[in-house]
């Protein structure tokens, strides 16, 4: 198994989550923490210095490497929230219409401040995307990182 840099380590994610300067942000950080544990069911698992994933699952990567990762997971970034959704945007464009204000990259929303947001569709987005990876993502090389 090919070893990525952000492994999953043993980092306590609420010392990390104290050192966070912007009140706001750790305040939403601990609701988006609560909120990606109710709806995976799953453990959070510290990766690197700074994300926070739920669920695995494998993947070969564009190099030919298997290699694992998180099926859903967030970071308190300085500048936003970051979620990471691992099935894509592409196929919330419908959702993204009722979000409210956020910004996008190909795998990444970024959120200034949870209450930008309607908090029953980020719901929404977080459920389908994890069902979506944890019901055809395994075994499969579909995604490329």
């Amino acid at each position: 198994m090919h070893q990525l840099k952000t492994k999953i380590n043993d980092q306590n994610v609420l010392d990390f989550f104290n050192k966070i300067e912007n009140n706001k942000r750790k305040e939403d950080s601990l609701v988006i923490l609560e909120l990606m544990t109710k709806l995976t069911g799953e453990t959070k698992k510290w990766r690197g210095s700074s994300i926070i994933g739920f669920g695995l699952y494998h993947y070969k990567n564009k190099s030919g490497h298997n290699c694992e990762w998180m099926k859903i997971g967030f970071s308190p970034r300085k500048q936003s929230l970051t979620l990471y959704i691992m099935n894509g945007y592409d196929k919330y464009d419908n959702l993204l219409k009722k979000l409210g204000k956020y910004k996008l990259g190909k795998s990444c929303l970024y959120i200034n401040k949870l209450e930008d947001i309607d908090m029953d569709v980020l719901e929404t987005s977080i459920t389908d995307s994890y069902d979506y990876v944890s019901k055809n993502i395994k075994g499969k090389s579909k995604i490329s990182l």
